[in-house]
């Protein structure tokens, strides 16, 4: 009996050992509450191209500042597939190879981040959609802009200017890249506002990888058809925007009023020059730090929930904000601002800056 209750004492003490050995693993969230060691994770942050400057300039820049402010441990994979849905495809997994416990990504193609989502939530690494939706699968969150509203805003903008200035003519319409998702969201808020305007749509055109250079090529053809007929250019981000202006420009003809979406610092130039008529200021700065935010709760294990769903995924969308030449000041240029007075208003267009009250 007595060499029983040695044994039994043993097991008692080895099970206890065995109990505190797996509390002393355990560790604390930042927030204090019990969760999965955070300190070391690695969280991707796949963007898809460098045609648009705002990826490179304020997207990843801000998304690092945020992690790192959430922990000072944890690693940024950080990379921009240019344009190239299977470069993208290949950094995604070179990213789960290097041990990714997040993956945030702006898919180049839609349709083909499918794949990514599949492998990555296979190893059990959950995936972020990033500013553009991945409609065929469940992403495990979903942040970026409403823009089916941009959409609707950028429209809406143009058609109301178009009408207070009595304009005649038809309008063209510049789409996004055909395998963005997003896009396809912008386009159908665009319709929203023109279709119904009163102005004939003479054309629209779906610009491949959003490259401007293909948008000022369409925009040019159409100019040449369609002769002192465009009242104006529903353009559905500052690159093709860009485009577009230059399209008429190259032509010798009158620039009528172009839209824009993204606020890059070439179309705040544009619009206080009187080259484009507006684009649309998005929170980047809270986006970004939004899907931070997002990254950090799954890598303690976490899920955030969400505001709304879309393609069935948790969301969080935010609202921009419609910029042109009369609230530019206010609302996009200047201290506290998106862009610095002294990065916009160079030489070449301090004399337009001092009209909106820049200087």
């Amino acid at each position: 009996m007595k060499q029983r209750s040695v044994r039994s004492f043993a097991a008692v003490l080895s099970v206890m050992t065995v109990i505190v050995s797996v509390a002393g693993c355990s560790t604390k969230a930042p927030n204090g509450s019990e969760g999965t060691s955070s300190k070391d994770a690695k969280i991707a942050f796949l963007m898809p191209d460098i045609a648009s400057t705002r990826y490179e300039l304020y997207d990843a820049p801000l998304f690092k500042a945020k992690m790192k402010d959430l922990c000072g441990g944890c690693e940024v994979l950080y990379q921009n597939a240019g344009g190239d849905a299977a470069k993208q495809q290949q950094q995604a997994d070179s990213a789960l190879a290097q041990g990714a416990d997040v993956i945030v990504i702006d898919p180049v193609d839609s349709a083909a981040a499918a794949s990514t989502v599949r492998t990555a939530q296979g190893r059990g690494v959950p995936v972020i959609a990033y500013d553009r939706p991945i409609p065929a699968v469940r992403a495990d969150y979903y942040v970026s802009f409403d823009n089916e509203k941009i959409g609707a805003m950028i429209g809406t903008s143009l058609v109301d200017h178009l009408k207070a200035t009595s304009a005649e003519g038809g309008l063209l319409q510049v789409n996004g890249s055909p395998t963005d998702a997003a896009a396809g969201l912008i386009k159908k808020g665009i319709h929203s506002a023109v279709d119904s305007s009163g102005f004939t749509l003479l054309a629209e055109y779906d610009t491949p990888a959003w490259e401007p250079g293909k948008a000022q090529s369409w925009v040019s053809g159409q100019i040449a058809k369609f002769p002192g007929k465009i009242a104006g250019v529903v353009a559905a981000n500052d690159g093709t925007g860009g485009g577009s202006i230059a399209a008429f420009k190259a032509a010798g003809a009158a620039v009528p009023p172009v839209t824009g979406n993204d606020a890059e610092l070439a179309a705040a130039q544009r619009i206080i020059k009187g080259d484009q008529y507006n684009t649309i200021s998005k929170p980047i700065k809270t986006v970004a730090e939004a899907a931070a935010v997002a990254a950090f709760s799954f890598a303690q294990g976490k899920k955030p929930k969400g505001d709304t769903t879309l393609f069935d995924t948790p969301s969080e969308l935010f609202t921009p904000t419609v910029v042109t030449r009369e609230n530019i000041a206010e609302v996009l240029v200047g201290d506290g601002k998106p862009l610095k007075t002294a990065e916009v208003c160079t030489a070449t267009y301090a004399a337009a800056c001092a009209e909106v009250g820049l200087t």
